[in-house]
Formats: C-alpha cells, structure tokens, sequence
C-alpha cells in the first residue's frame, strides 16, 4: 500500500473526530444531509459508497466471474458463518451483557431493545463496504462480488423470518423498500457503471488501459471512505456526546463478535488452504455489516430513538476502526495461506 493508505488509521480517527466537531459547530447542515434520504437510505452516503466501489468494479472481469464455482470453498465458508454462525452468537452475546453482565449498569426496560439492536446487525451481513475491504487486502474482485451477490440473494428471502425467530415474534415488517433500494445502489448501480467503463477502456488498450486508470482513480476509494465516515459520525455526533457510557457498553459486544466472527472464517480459511485473495474477503463479508438495513429496521420496528436503534448506529461507529484492523491483521498475515 502507499503512504496514504498505511496511515489510514490515522485519517480515519482525524475524520471521526471531524465529524463529530462539525456536529456541534453546524448541526444544521447534518440535519440537512440526514434528510436527504429515501425509505431511510441516504442519498449522500449512497453517493461516496459509489465513489468507493465503482472504481473495484472495473476490476470485476465477467468471464473470470463465470468460474468462481470451480473454487467453492470461499462461498462455502462465508454462507455457513453468516446464516448458521453470525446472527445466533450475536443474540447470544446480547442477552450475556444486557441482561447478566451489564445488568446493574443499564434499566431492564432498555435491555430489550439493545439485544434487537444487535440481533438486526447480526441478521444482516454487509454488502458494499466489503468491496473496500477487499481492495485493500488485494482480495479477488470477481469473488468478493460473487460471494455478495448470493449473500444479498439469501438477504432477500431469510432476514425477516431470521429476525421473527430471534426476536421471538411472528410479525417483522421488513422495509423492502430499503433492502432493494440498498441494494440496487450500492451492487447494481456501482457494477453496471463499472461494466461499462471497464468495456470502454479493454476497447482503447486491454488490460494494460484498465489497470491505469484504476490506478488513477484509486484515491476516490479512500476519499469515499473518510468523507463517509465524517458524515456517519456527524450525523450520530450529538449521541456519542450526551451518552458516551451506553455506547461504551453496546460496543463490547459488537467488538468481541466481530473479531470472533473473523477469526472463525479466517481460521477455516487458513485451515481449508482457501488462497488469501479469497480468504480476507470471505472473512470481511462476515465481520462487517450492512448497517443501512439494520438501522432502517430497528427505526421502522421501534422507533427513532429507541435503544434498538441506538444498537444499530453503534454499529456503524464501531465498524470502520475494526475493520481496518483487521485489514492489517489480514495483511500481515498474507504469507500463511496458499497464493491463487
């Protein structure tokens, strides 16, 4: 990685911290920015997700794509930890803290709707951010886009009734709305433009034309993702102020159900000989979260300022740090698994 790219640790942290003091020196322009949005998806969010992943679609050559069932144990590994494995250990892990551990910290009326906050980011596996991650572990562009594709898919028919049965209700409304509005323009939107741009310049010079010009435009990956960041936590900046310790304690959580969801991919990866093109991604896929779903839920099911959707938007704030942590750990680590 470049210079740049190396600390990006760092220029994340400045941009969480620019976001969260632009919330209070202008609250007005975040409300603003908030409200434009759409069956609770955010145009201005959606517009620098773009600006991330269109750039690694030009990467996706589509007759590669047709043979990503000839090495099925990437899509194997990702499918079991994310419907079999993910979303009950994160229930489980809620009702450990909020209603055992955390318990003399936090009202036992409050503690409902944490545990709905955190079943509803564990229901929902991630589809666009994972491209990032993927570009920034050299991960296979073909895969990574195979493996959200049938990730989505699933979404479509097994979220509302995965949600019902860890809820232990029997009516979820699930805004279609939002989920096919997501993913429409953050994987289909992204990946026609990229189709169509990767087609011009392979007429103008092969290969050899694609790979300059995503050379070129690779810094609008990381521009996306800073900007994205300083708006996510602007948008949530006066929360994070007014009550720090409950955020605290929503975030071990996630925390310890993200690294051990990674390790658990990562692991059968590494143990399966999956190369690691393929391993970090199946890995991040698991770990992150398609938190525009989540949060939407949580508002439409119990409100905007319940502590479901409190849980939610922790979420968010907490996954940008871990995954880039665990982007380095994924680096470093390159040389244990089997090149492609």
């Amino acid at each position: 990685m470049g210079t740049f790219e190396r600390y990006l640790s760092v220029w994340v942290a400045a941009a969480i911290a620019a976001g969260i003091g632009l919330s209070l020196v202008v609250p007005g322009l975040f409300q603003t920015l908030a409200g434009l949005e759409y069956a609770n998806v955010n145009f201005p969010v959606a517009i620098l997700i773009w600006a991330m992943v269109w750039p690694m679609m030009i990467g996706v050559d589509f007759t590669s794509l047709a043979r990503v069932g000839e090495k099925p144990k990437g899509l194997i590994i990702t499918l079991v930890v994310n419907w079999l494995v993910k979303p009950f250990t994160m229930a489980a892990l809620g009702v450990l803290f909020f209603k055992h551990v955390f318990a003399g910290f936090i009202p036992a009326a409050d503690a409902e709707g944490y545990i709905a906050g955190l079943i509803l980011l564990g229901a929902a596996p991630c589809t666009a951010m994972v491209f990032v991650w993927s570009q920034l572990t050299k991960g296979d562009p073909n895969y990574t886009l195979a493996q959200v594709s049938v990730n989505d898919a699933i979404m479509v028919f097994a979220f509302a009734p995965l949600v019902a049965f860890l809820l232990g209700v029997t009516d979820i409304a699930v805004p279609w709305e939002t989920l096919i509005l997501s993913v429409a323009l953050y994987v289909v939107i992204p990946l026609i433009a990229g189709m169509v741009t990767r087609r011009v310049l392979m007429a103008r010079g092969g290969e050899a034309a694609v790979t300059g010009f995503m050379e070129r435009i690779k810094p609008a990956s990381v521009v996306g993702l800073l900007a994205t960041v300083v708006l996510l936590f602007g948008f949530q900046g006066q929360v994070i102020i007014d009550r720090p310790l409950i955020i605290a304690l929503i975030a071990v959580p996630i925390l310890i159900q993200s690294y051990a969801i990674f390790a658990l991919a990562y692991g059968a990866a590494w143990a399966w000989k999956v190369p690691h093109n393929v391993a970090a991604p199946c890995a991040m896929i698991g770990t992150s979260n398609f938190f525009e779903l989540a949060v939407a839920v949580a508002i439409s099911l119990f409100g905007l300022n319940s502590g479901a959707a409190l849980a939610t938007v922790v979420g968010v704030l907490v996954e940008v740090p871990v995954m880039l942590s665990l982007v380095a750990f994924a680096n470093r680590t390159r040389n244990a698994f089997p090149e492609d």
